[in-house]
């Protein structure tokens, strides 16, 4: 599920570089929020999947 979004973002965040400037900024925001959950996720060494 995790790896779901975190694949989800990364697709719109490139597609926030190639067209849409004025929502850039908030796929860049979820971009970042996704992975400090990732790192979070991968640290306390649940296996929630």
């Amino acid at each position: 599920m995790l790896w779901t979004i975190t694949i989800v973002l990364v697709i719109l965040w490139l597609l926030g570089f190639v067209g849409f400037h004025l929502l850039g900024a908030w796929i860049h925001l979820l971009l970042v929020l996704a992975v400090i959950i990732l790192i979070f996720n991968l640290l306390s060494g649940r296996r929630g999947l």
